[in-house]
Formats: C-alpha cells, sequence, structure tokens
C-alpha cells in the first residue's frame, strides 16, 4: 500500500476544499467553546490580569470607551475558547494530513493531540507565570518619577493575547517535528546538523514575541525553544522511520559534542596564554 492512500487521486481543488472544511470545523469548535467560556468571562478577566499585578501589585486598569467592558469580556471568553478547543483544533489538522500517511501511522493521532495539546497550554502558563511578569518587571524599571502607569485594558489584553497564544504556538515545536519525522522530511541527521540555525532561529523569535529590547528576557525565551528544538531531535530519533538515520544522528551527535568540548578546551588555552 503506498503512503498516500487514497490522497493522490484528490485534485488540487478538492485538496482545497478538504482543508477548507477543516478549517470551518476548527471554527464551529471554537465557537462552542466561546460559549461555554462566556459563563466565565469575569474569572477569565481577573485571570489574564495578574501577570501585571504581580510586576505592578498596586497597577489600576483604565478603560476609555463605554462598549470596551462587553467587548471585553467578549474577548477574554474568545482567548480561553482557543486553549480549550485546542485538542479539536489539532485533531482536525491531523485528520487533514493523515490520508499522507501510511496506515499504522495514523494510529499516532493520540500522541499528536495529546502532547500537542499539552505543549500549547504549557507554552501559554510559561509566559503567563514567568515570562510575562519578568518582562514587565525589566519595563517597570522605566515608570519612575513623574511618569504613572495606568495601562488601557484593551491594550494590556491585545498585547497579553498575542504574547500568551505566540508562545503556546512555539512550544508546538516538537509536535511539528513529530509530523514531519513520520512523513520522512526531516531526520534526527538533519536536525542536529542545523542545530546552529536552530539557535540563531530561537533569539530571532524571541526578540519578536518579546517586547523588551533586553537580551535577558529574550534569553529567557530562547533558552526553552532551544530545548524544545533539542526535544523534537529526539522525537525524531524514536519516530523516525529509518534506524541508519539514527546512526548518523548518533555520530554527528559525537562530533558535535566533541567540537563544543575541542572548542572549550581551545579558548581555555588561549586564555591561559
Amino acid at each position: 500500500m503506498t503512503r498516500w492512500g487514497n490522497a493522490d487521486k484528490m485534485t488540487f481543488l478538492e485538496h482545497l476544499d478538504e482543508l477548507r472544511g477543516r478549517i470551518l470545523r476548527s471554527l464551529i469548535g471554537i465557537v462552542a467553546a466561546l460559549a461555554v467560556c462566556w459563563n466565565w468571562s469575569p474569572e477569565i478577566l481577573h485571570f489574564i490580569m495578574q501577570p501585571l499585578r504581580v510586576a505592578y501589585p498596586h497597577v489600576t486598569f483604565i478603560t476609555t470607551a463605554p462598549t470596551e467592558g462587553f467587548s471585553l469580556h467578549m474577548k477574554a471568553a474568545f482567548f480561553a475558547s482557543v486553549f480549550l478547543a485546542a485538542p479539536f483544533v489539532l485533531y482536525q489538522a491531523w485528520a487533514f494530513i493523515s490520508p499522507g500517511l501510511y496506515p499504522h501511522e495514523r494510529r499516532h493521532v493520540i500522541p499528536f493531540v495529546g502532547f500537542g495539546s499539552v505543549f500549547f497550554v504549557a507554552g501559554g502558563a510559561f509566559g503567563h507565570l514567568f515570562l510575562f511578569p519578568a518582562t514587565f518587571r525589566f519595563l517597570g524599571q522605566y515608570t519612575t518619577g513623574d511618569i504613572q502607569y495606568l495601562p488601557r485594558l484593551t491594550e494590556y489584553f491585545s498585547f497579553y493575547f498575542w504574547f500568551v497564544v505566540g508562545l503556546g504556538l512555539v512550544f508546538q515545536l516538537p509536535v511539528v517535528i513529530f509530523v514531519l519525522a513520520r512523513i520522512g522530511l526531516v531526520t534526527p541527521g538533519f536536525l542536529i546538523r542545523n542545530f546552529k540555525f536552530a539557535v540563531l532561529g530561537a533569539f530571532i523569535v524571541s526578540a519578536i514575541i518579546t517586547p523588551s529590547t533586553d537580551v535577558v528576557n529574550q534569553t529567557l525565551l530562547a533558552g526553552p525553544i532551544v530545548a524544545l528544538y533539542g526535544l523534537g531531535i529526539g522525537v525524531a530519533w524514536i519516530f523516525g522511520r529509518r534506524r541508519s538515520d539514527r546512526r548518523e544522528a548518533l555520530l554527528l551527535a559525537l562530533c558535535l559534542g566533541l567540537e563544543l568540548l575541542a572548542g572549550g578546551g581551545s579558548r581555555r588555552a588561549l586564555r591561559a596564554a
């Protein structure tokens, strides 16, 4: 049986129609989750405010339009619905790509949806509990003297939403590598060979997501991204298609480790000289 099964019999327009259907189902799932989360919108909005209160315990949020209160409760419910509907959305993504897999590979739907949901929530939690307060502590250093910080709640929410959801998407890296490894587009050896580019990309992504320009906060985000890339190498090792790739990856990992050790030894020798 071929890898693509009946997928190779579909035309380009049929693939687009299938993609449209999956996106529509995902949106319906998010709307259903929104209806559920609406009942807890005040609690959700209060939860969203907490990271800033960690950095500014006595902060006062303001609104400047009569409709902002209602729209903020709606946005807060939508924010929670994105996380609540994440397993369903991930399943729709898997259902779209699964025709291109072997039948035995399609059984990986549970780890894909399960780990994808866990990493999405973990990324959001990392931003909410750790990176977001640390960022505002740094920015708070410049709100002194004659400057009084009175954040507009709508602007704060927009910043928080894209910050946290962006981190959730970034934390999908091991899941994406899992899919690419199963399809055969990446191997452990390929990932190890491009490790230096992954480190560069991690700092670029952290510079885009992190609002502050200091290196400390950017490193706080880039470090976990590099760790997730390393986890992705392990995922590709376990779920990769060919053992020869694993042997190649082992040799490359040994070479990389020896190169790092040699570089460290050379730097120590230069400092001693």
